[in-house]
């Protein structure tokens, strides 16, 4: 990995994590390269990092780093470009009834609840189902660079909270949960539909959405977002739905 002659970015150091079980495709071990000192990190070296790949969970930023497994690629939306789906549209019309309040990072019961709620709902057993105050705390509540909470509200009623990272050159979708009550409702691409809004809208290019996993039923859904671009050999490069990313 070749970083940029940047003064900041080359006091950042690099380690791999010990192999853990891979939470999103079964039976595999899973890496992560960690760049640290994590109080280094702020919103300039982030916004470098981030266009290698890496990703923030709490005040850490992270990018994987599996010796024997490289399907999770960095994918990012190129705002101006994008061209919602009919479905896609649907969703937007469906959901223009609520209300959104763009807030400073902080703890909030009330998003606790709908997080441990949106947790046993789509990830029983994956082990944040089981997450405290703490383990909420360290993972959304805390960061070492410019982030904010999207509330979504219909009626007044809490339906969905995106953590979003503004960097550089657009928005990161660091994490979205939602009421998985109604099972009509398209929260989650509701989410993506307005942070691209909100991006081109301030003029930032993309809309990084994390990782692209082909093999993973909850992470494979990003390809529906047209025309979408993956971090391939150090290189973006177009991403065609229902293509590998052998591309």
């Amino acid at each position: 990995m070749t970083l940029p002659n940047d003064p900041p970015l080359q006091r950042i150091q690099f380690y791999v994590t010990t192999p853990y079980p891979c939470g999103y495709l079964d039976g595999r071990q899973a890496q992560s390269l960690i760049a640290a000192p994590h109080h280094l990190i702020d919103n300039r070296v982030y916004s470098d990092l981030i266009q290698f790949g890496f990703r923030r969970s709490g005040k850490f930023a992270y990018r994987p780093h599996c010796e024997n497994c490289s399907a999770c690629v960095p994918v990012r939306l190129p705002v101006s470009e994008f061209k919602p789906s009919r479905s896609q549209r649907r969703a937007w019309k469906h959901h223009a009834n609520l209300t959104v309040q763009v807030l400073d990072l902080h703890y909030s019961e009330e998003h606790f609840k709908l997080y441990r709620a949106y947790q046993h709902a789509r990830h029983t057993g994956g082990g944040m189902d089981a997450d405290g105050v703490e383990q909420y705390r360290n993972f959304l509540a805390q960061s070492n660079v410019e982030t904010v909470l999207v509330e979504f509200r219909e009626n007044e009623v809490l339906k969905m909270v995106s953590v979003v990272d503004c960097v550089r050159d657009g928005l990161s979708a660091v994490y979205t949960f939602y009421d998985c009550s109604n099972p009509h409702a398209s929260y989650g691409t509701y989410s993506i539909l307005w942070l691209a809004e909100w991006c081109r809208r301030i003029q930032r290019p993309y809309l990084f959405l994390g990782y692209w996993i082909a093999e993973s039923r909850k992470m494979a859904y990003k390809q529906d977002f047209q025309p979408l671009e993956a971090l391939l050999d150090g290189e973006w490069h177009p991403l065609m739905k229902n293509s590998s990313k052998d591309v």
